[in-house]
């Protein structure tokens, strides 16, 4: 029990400075290059702490586990939204801009409605699989563009030579903290497997539990810190862009790769449920800010999603 118990404590203290080098090094770079801080979170950050989402999908798909692929990536877009920005709202209130009201928060709506089309005959198949790479391309091309309009950034010229002589540690600090991450992520999870185990802890509740929210550490991690330094465009971006990503890539390769069967309950049960979540996000954003108080109505309704998961 003593081994488990100490590499958990060492996965979340590489997990915590892996997302602090993380957050630090990308909003340097996203001021050095003039490209807004919510980009960079829906892209840079938003593609390395959703890489634990893809490793377990893929793994999952390989092994014919379909429920595990999309069920693990259904779950982790509801933690993303309930339980991590939920935790970042309690730490500071995050500042949601008009740009991300009109245009990024409703593309995720609209690819979740458009996901759950998809999953309605029952099966993820190539095609299926290849439209969501697509959409997943015209947003990457979409945020090259907002880069490009957005580079002009007034800095003063001595501000400018220090952020573009510090560049090559920034990038060193986000590849090191995008490496932290997973190698924490993947020992607490490993470590917290086996001491749920040894208490006797069923297997349902630890792949509630454990793994789905396993997954999601990364995110919470990036979000709480970026949060706790007032990087509020990262943090709400990291989770925009991580459903985004969970939706459009892993669920987009995954079907490449080997056609998925859909189980009916994920249809009928947990994909409503996420676009409740996503329009709940929606909802609260209007206001231009996310406070705390809306943070404690984000986790209420996380805590009665995961009750109602063990009481069915």
């Amino acid at each position: 029990m003593l081994l488990p118990a100490l590499v958990f404590i060492a996965g979340l203290l590489l997990l915590y400075f892996g997302a602090e080098w993380l957050v630090a090094g990308s909003s340097r770079l996203a001021l050095g290059f003039g490209v807004r801080p919510l980009v960079i979170g829906m892209t840079v950050v938003a593609f390395a702490t959703s890489m634990p989402e893809m490793l377990v999908s893929l793994a999952a798909a390989f092994r014919d586990s379909a429920d595990l692929a999309a069920g693990n990536i259904v779950g982790s877009n509801i933690a993303n939204i309930g339980l991590i920005l939920g935790c970042a709202a309690l730490l500071h209130p995050l500042a949601v801009t008009s740009a991300t009201l009109k245009r990024e928060l409703p593309f995720l709506l609209g690819i979740s409605l458009f996901f759950g089309l998809l999953c309605f005959d029952g099966t993820l198949g190539a095609v299926d699989g290849l439209v969501q790479l697509l959409l997943l391309a015209g947003f990457l091309g979409y945020c090259l563009r907002d880069t490009r309009r957005q580079r002009r950034i007034e800095t003063c010229g001595e501000v400018r030579d220090e952020l573009a002589a510090s560049r090559g540690r920034d990038l060193v600090l986000v590849v090191v903290g995008i490496v932290g991450l997973a190698i924490g992520a993947e020992m607490m999870v490993r470590s917290a497997v086996i001491m749920a185990r040894q208490f006797g802890i069923s297997e349902l509740v630890i792949g509630i539990s454990v793994v789905a929210v396993g997954t999601s550490l990364p995110e919470l991690a990036a979000s709480v810190v970026s949060a706790w330094k007032g990087e509020m465009e990262i943090s709400i971006g990291n989770v925009i862009g991580s459903n985004i990503f969970n939706l459009l890539f892993v669920l987009g390769l995954c079907p490449v790769i080997r056609p998925l069967a859909i189980d009916p309950e994920l249809v009928r049960v947990q994909l409503p449920i996420m676009l409740g979540f996503t329009l709940l996000l929606w909802g609260l954003s209007l206001g231009g800010r996310i406070g705390r108080r809306k943070g404690v109505l984000l986790l209420v309704c996380y805590a009665l999603f995961i009750s109602f998961l063990f009481w069915s």
